[in-house]
């Protein structure tokens, strides 16, 4: 299938996930995978792998997006890099983990998973949180490793850059909301480089994969969707300070109730 067939779903795909980013620091595997699962039905991906395609490509595509949104965080110092020192090594791990696990998961098992995760994500955009709180700072001890270690884990395994996971944990301990999302945007460029290196790895001996393929990136379906979603993002960041965000928020919740509804229709 060439990619001017499925060219504007791409297009469409990384422009929504790119403004909803900018708008509401949600990252972009939650819109893309969807779509990247059903461009693959007709790309070629075997259906067992589909959905672990779908994952590595989100993956290598966050790397892009995350990248940029690094950059502009640092610039506005609202990257607590002392998080990241203590964080570093276990969001690999864990990321890399999440990528070696999920080859040895069916793509109906990882689409229960993902499914789940669009559900949980959808009920905190309609259920305001915001005022709940664990505790005055971050913990120490065993729980200053395993939590990183989860959110790499599970954010790699599901495809996305961590910021679902690791805004709200930090938020729950009275991290400023503005540190918390540049904080997060830094664990999710490891995420996405790690994890989609240990995707990409896991899919180089599968049989049955496309020629444009390296291992579980496909790679035209990368290139398109990150430069929409790199030129969106500037746009979603401005519509933030312009367009209220909990009519926006429900919106967002109720697209992802959509989207968890039509891959489990897949299954």
């Amino acid at each position: 299938m060439e990619l001017l067939d499925y060219l504007p779903e791409l297009l469409l795909a990384g422009a929504i996930a790119g403004f909803f980013a900018g708008l509401l620091g949600i990252g972009g595997g939650v819109v893309t995978i969807p779509a990247l699962f059903t461009v693959f039905a007709d790309v070629g991906v075997p259906i067992e792998w589909r959905m672990h395609a779908a994952i590595g490509t989100s993956l290598a595509i966050i790397v892009a997006t995350n990248l940029s949104s690094v950059i502009a965080h640092h610039r506005k110092a609202s990257v607590d890099l002392n998080i990241v020192k203590s964080w570093w090594v276990f969001i690999i791990v864990g990321a890399v983990g999440g990528s070696v696990f999920a080859k040895g998961l069916k793509t109906e098992e990882l689409i229960y998973f993902f499914a789940a995760l669009l559900v949980v994500l959808a009920l905190k955009m309609l259920v305001p949180l915001d005022k709940i709180k664990f505790g005055a700072a971050l913990p120490a001890g065993v729980f200053s490793k395993a939590s990183p270690l989860a959110i790499g884990f599970f954010s790699s395994l599901m495809g996305i850059g961590g910021g679902s996971f690791s805004v709200p944990y930090l938020t729950l301990y009275q991290v400023p909301i503005h540190r918390a999302v540049g904080t997060a945007s830094f664990v999710g460029l490891l995420i996405s480089i790690s994890g989609g290196l240990g995707f990409m790895l896991e899919g180089l001996n599968v049989d049955g994969l496309p020629q444009a393929m390296a291992g579980f990136i496909h790679i035209e379906s990368m290139i398109v969707v990150s430069i929409a979603a790199v030129l969106l993002a500037p746009v979603g960041a401005k519509a933030a300070h312009a367009l209220p965000k909990p009519l926006l928020s429900i919106i967002f919740g109720l697209f992802l109730i959509i989207a968890a509804t039509r891959m489990l229709a897949a299954v």
